[in-house]
């Protein structure tokens, strides 16, 4: 047993409480339901950087499909081909959109119906 003698008797009261409300029930359920709330935050966070990555990688996709085809466009005159593939680029530029769109909404209504403490 240490003598606690040499020590301030408000330092050893401080510390004791400490202890004892560092490892009460609450701050431990507290806690863990923190951390949890912490992961879901940071894997919400994670999943819409990468639908926003995906939106970026899509839209230069597209915006380079588009060039191709307006190019082969003029140079060739036929405009009816190459018009079919501006309609797909941006037909896929829209879903990237709306999967971008979803992503966000489910994140956010995951971490917000997240349940407090």
């Amino acid at each position: 047993m240490s003598d606690n003698s040499q020590v301030n008797s408000q330092i050893v009261s401080t510390v004791g409480a400490m202890q004892s409300s560092a490892l009460s029930n609450n701050v431990i359920k507290l806690s863990g339901a923190g951390k949890a709330y912490q992961s879901i935050s940071q894997s919400s966070a994670i999943a819409v950087q990468d639908a926003t990555d995906n939106l970026r990688n899509i839209n230069t996709m597209a915006t380079t499909a588009m060039g191709v085809a307006l190019a082969q466009m003029l140079a060739t005159g036929n405009a009816e081909q190459y018009s079919a593939v501006i309609e797909q680029a941006n037909k896929m530029v829209a879903a990237s959109t709306s999967n971008f769109t979803a992503v966000g909404a489910g994140a956010s209504q995951l971490v917000n119906e997240f349940p407090a403490g």
